[in-house]
């Protein structure tokens, strides 16, 4: 402890203060290095949060102790990646996050029967409405959704009753196309309780509506539903088309085309056909009929002549007896006939028109340079439009028309080399989180390496360098001791008559000691011839001056 003790006060007060704070930045440098290695890589829990939603899930978190971070004013959580799968689990358990609505997790809490009817009926719709914002919220192109439910009070001996109605704000990250929207619809009507789809209003973000919920004509909705049936036929065909073409001309090489005419109108035509040669025997009646007439005589006619069992009275004269039949048939014959009902609804296909236009071909010369553009044979054209016609169904008696044309596009095709990737590139093709995580590495090393050669290198230096020797200056010289001009010097032994004794440089020295001794012992020995003479000088100066004004005005030798 002595030792240490009288190093440190070796050192002083400003050498002291220095190391002092030196080490303490360099204490917290390091901590602070260290603590960021010790820090987990955070990942994105959720994003495009409501405050609602992401109030309960920071809180959520804070009661797990769960580190987490927040941006963009707490829409987007983040937390360690190697917890986000369980935490997102858990938090789904609890209904996390819930779309900023709720659902008919409302009534898993508060007294049901403590609250009126009024207030179940609110929670009711409320749970509804955020049941059906999760449930659309769930397709591909919607961000967020809202939706609005208006469902009439049912009242008692009412029979003129206000239908359903829906609104709809939707956030997208796209268009969406007319099938989507009617789908959308149909949702929300199927959930409703007397709602119909038409009666749905469809706005997004921007504030375009994208169905009229005020529309409840059918031809309305049948306009629509034709124009989304144009489109998907139209879609359907240019896909067929430029894939059957791009096997040929090459991908990107053609551009397709097409246009179609549908039948809007539902027709129903009705028709009947008699065959009067075609005939069956529906019923037959026939009706017999027989009578028989007696006349007397010249006997005149008697009451007694009248009376059953009377008896003619003899000597009259002979009767006179008349019959007759009648015979009638009545057949009925049912005539063949045929009825014929023929509906044809809208949509059908009335005429399909196709363009199709590819670019020609490339040669590239031997010897480099551009490419030489060349047109297609007329040939492999008609076998294109050959080609398409199969696949479309053409139909000339429809009146269906297919044009092939070649011409040169404005972009040349460029030359795309696919190189399988090496295991070198492999390893080095980084993702964008192994990118950020290795410029920050990066810059903490330089910021380490710049400390430790600016700050840590000198101080060591510093502090472990050994004290000089007292008796050497910076330039090796030995000083004399008490010499005012040659202060710098190690003394010299006196001898007896107060004269230093210079030292013979010792046999063991190398060359270059012993040159350096030599060359001590000149300076020494003339820096002692300056001296005596200074004193001389100082003793006696009117001496000094009388032999100075010898040497100036003596003249030379040679004059």
């Amino acid at each position: 402890m002595n030792s240490l003790v009288q190093q440190f006060s070796k050192l002083g007060a400003g050498r002291l203060a220095a190391m002092l704070t030196v080490t303490a930045a360099l204490l917290v440098f390091f901590g602070f290095v260290m603590f960021r290695f010790s820090q987990p890589t955070m990942g994105l829990l959720y994003s495009d949060l409501s405050l609602q939603d992401a109030a309960q899930i920071v809180k959520d978190l804070e009661t797990r102790n769960i580190k987490y971070e927040s941006r963009g004013d707490g829409s987007a959580i983040l937390v360690p990646r190697a917890d986000i799968p369980r935490v997102r689990m858990e938090l789904a358990s609890k209904g996390l996050p819930s779309g900023g609505g709720v659902g008919y997790e409302i009534f898993d809490k508060g007294d049901a029967f403590s609250s009126t009817s009024f207030v179940q009926n609110i929670n009711h719709l409320r749970a509804l409405e955020g049941e059906l914002t999760r449930t659309i919220r769930g397709l591909g192109r919607v961000q967020n959704a809202r939706v609005h439910l208006v469902i009439p009070e049912r009242k008692l001996f009412e029979r003129d009753r206000e239908p359903p109605r829906a609104s709809i704000v939707l956030r997208l990250r796209g268009d969406l196309e007319a099938g989507q929207i009617r789908a959308i619809r149909h949702l929300v009507a199927s959930a409703v309780e007397g709602l119909k789809p038409e009666r749905v209003s469809i706005v997004d973000e921007g504030g375009r509506l994208l169905a009229d919920g005020a529309q409840s004509d059918a031809a309305g909705m049948a306009g629509s539903v034709g124009d989304d049936r144009q489109t998907t036929i139209e879609r359907r065909v240019k896909a067929q088309i430029e894939e059957i073409v791009a096997s040929v001309v090459g991908s990107g090489r053609a551009r397709v085309q097409v246009s179609a005419q549908l039948e809007m109108n539902r027709v129903e035509s009705r028709s009947e056909t008699f065959d009067p040669e075609s005939r069956v025997a529906r019923s037959t009646q026939s009706r017999t009929e027989s009578s028989a007439n007696s006349e007397p005589g010249a006997q005149g006619v008697t009451v007694g002549n009248e009376l059953p069992g009377a008896q003619g009275q003899g000597g009259g004269q002979a009767q006179t007896r008349e019959q007759s039949s009648k015979n009638e048939e009545i057949t009925n014959f049912e005539i063949s006939r045929t009825t014929r009902t023929e509906v044809l609804e809208g949509g059908r296909l009335r005429r399909l028109s196709v363009a199709v236009l590819v670019d020609g071909v490339y040669a590239r010369p031997a010897a480099g340079g551009d490419a030489i553009y060349q047109p297609r044979p007329q040939e492999e054209l008609d076998r294109i439009g050959a080609l398409v016609r199969t696949a479309i169904g053409f139909d000339r008696q429809r009146g269906d028309q297919v044009e092939v044309v070649n011409l040169r596009f404005a972009d040349a095709p460029q030359q795309i080399e696919l190189k399988e990737q090496t295991l070198m590139q492999q390893l080095l093709s980084f993702t964008k989180e192994d990118v950020l995580r290795a410029i920050e590495l990066g810059v903490i090393a330089l910021l380490t390496l710049i400390v430790l050669i600016t700050v840590v290198r000198p101080l060591l230096k510093q502090v472990l360098a050994p004290d000089k020797p007292k008796g050497r200056d910076s330039d090796g010289d030995q000083s004399q001791g008490g010499a005012g001009g040659g202060g710098g010097m190690q003394s010299l032994p006196y001898a007896a008559d107060g004269q230093q004794m210079l030292a013979a440089p010792s046999s063991a020295d190398t060359p270059s000691e012993r040159m350096l001794a030599l060359a001590q012992i000149r300076g020494q020995i003339k820096a002692q011839s300056v001296e005596k003479i200074g004193g001389m000088v100082n003793q006696n100066p009117s001496d000094a001056v009388a032999v100075l004004r010898s040497w100036v005005h003596e003249q030379p030798s040679g004059a």
